[in-house]
């Protein structure tokens, strides 16, 4: 049985009912809400051989990057390859399959072959977006979006995602005024699209201001928050932002609020929290038992060694704590996942920047900051390749300007000072920064 989907693409092993309910649960992955997981199970519960449904539930468990969302992708892959799929599907199937084996790369190779026949495919775009987000591919994450418009129109189901993953692609490149006319459009089209909100939020922190970004977020929160699987990620945007205005109250609140009041120990959750803690820290802001909190919530995955972009925020909250012991069998993994076969994509990731950053960080919680100098100048222009955001990254700069102050090395704080200036001229940070500077 064959039968279209809303994009007019087939789908195996379909009738109308089983394509309103993959639709239902693409409708909530595009826009970060729902339980799309839940969603997909019970589509393949009244049709068992729905092709694409399988493959949905493989990219929403695989795209998490942690292992026993893997496993799950694994066990998805497993399902649909016994099925019946035609040239498309069987392109996803090979997609996955590579997702499953760790090389991302051919992943996305994949994926972009298909969307050259097939651009109306959103399920393959979307999963490439988040790929080329967490491989740090700046230039697809604008440009795999780009060369899909020509075939889509305003009103055609989930334009409001296509455009929302440009406007994130535009920012991350750069081009901020495109970023958020785009973004702005997203969720004028829809108003639960958590990614649009983020893009836009992107653009803010970017553009150094952060009182319009905690009037975006604040305002929007009613639409972009509940029953969302994503909204830590805008909190922490909004935490950001506050940190920025040297609001601590208001960031402490964010952290103990929705920030880490569920103590979710999903991966990306998980992130967020120590990054913001590590900020707070590099600030002389003690954060009391909050790190232990987070280091106990990254122990399960210390030996998994799928993302080193997880690693080294787990590094973060290991060294945050100060517990040598975890922090060796982070770094163990690290180095174990660095020397991984050609074809496993986090082995590069782990070998170019993940141990160097995770050295970095031991280093500096040591109190070793000529050592952690060396190790974050050298990563600069190489940080992107193990995944992240700009405003994720920002975390390596703001480590070096302070392993810079506490050094007592003047000429680079001076340098490093000036360059945020130039970046943040309003910043209460880089104010402060320069003045040390100057004062030295």
């Amino acid at each position: 049985m064959t039968t279209n989907d809303a994009r007019g693409l087939a789908m195996t092993g379909a009738d109308a009912a089983a394509v309103d309910r993959f639709e239902a649960a693409l409708a909530e992955f595009q826009c970060y809400v729902g339980n799309p997981a839940g969603t997909i199970e019970a589509a393949l519960q009244a049709r068992p051989d729905l092709t694409m449904g399988h493959v949905l539930r493989g990219y929403l468990y695989g795209s998490s990057l942690e292992a026993p969302g893997l496993r799950e992708a694994g066990l998805s892959l497993e399902a649909v390859r016994a099925l019946p799929a035609n040239a498309r599907e069987r392109q996803h199937v090979a997609a996955l399959g590579a997702l499953v084996a760790g090389d991302y790369e051919r992943a996305a190779h994949l994926w972009e072959q298909l969307l050259v026949e097939h651009p109306r495919d959103v399920l393959a775009l979307q999963v490439a977006h988040l790929m080329d987000f967490m491989r740090g591919d700046a230039r697809n994450l604008r440009d795999r979006v780009a060369r899909r418009l020509h075939a889509w129109i305003k009103t055609d189901p989930g334009y409001h995602a296509v455009i929302g993953m440009h406007a994130f692609g535009l920012e991350e490149m750069g081009e901020y005024d495109r970023a958020e006319e785009r973004g702005r459009e997203s969720v004028g089209l829809n108003v639960r699209d958590g990614w649009g909100y983020h893009a836009v939020a992107h653009v803010l922190e970017m553009r150094n201001r952060p009182e319009d970004g905690v009037r975006w977020l604040s305002s929007s929160s009613a639409h972009w928050a509940p029953d969302s699987f994503f909204d830590v990620h805008n909190w922490w945007h909004l935490a950001v932002y506050e940190l920025e205005l040297d609001h601590l109250d208001a960031v402490l609140a964010l952290y103990d609020g929705p920030i880490r009041a569920e103590h979710s120990v999903t991966a990306l959750d998980l992130i967020d929290a120590a990054a913001l803690l590590w900020r707070l820290t590099l600030r002389g802001h003690d954060v009391g038992a909050r790190w232990g909190e987070i280091a106990d919530a990254w122990t399960p995955m210390i030996d998994d060694g799928v993302y080193a972009f997880n690693d080294v925020h787990a590094v973060m909250a290991f060294v945050g704590v100060g517990d040598e012991a975890r922090i060796a069998q982070q770094y163990a993994t690290l180095r174990r996942s660095a020397a991984a076969a050609a074809g496993i994509s986090n082995g590069a990731m782990a070998r170019e920047v993940g141990l160097p950053v995770a050295e970095a960080l031991i280093a500096f919680g040591r109190g070793r900051y000529r050592d952690a100098i060396d190790r974050l100048q050298h990563l600069r222009p190489l940080a992107h390749r193990f995944g992240g955001s700009h405003a994720q990254r920002d975390l390596l700069d703001l480590t070096l300007i302070e392993a810079a102050s506490r050094a007592g090395d003047k000429g680079l704080l001076a340098a490093l000072a000036s360059e945020r200036s130039m970046s943040r001229p309003r910043s209460p940070l880089a104010r402060r920064y320069r003045q040390a500077a100057l004062a030295a």
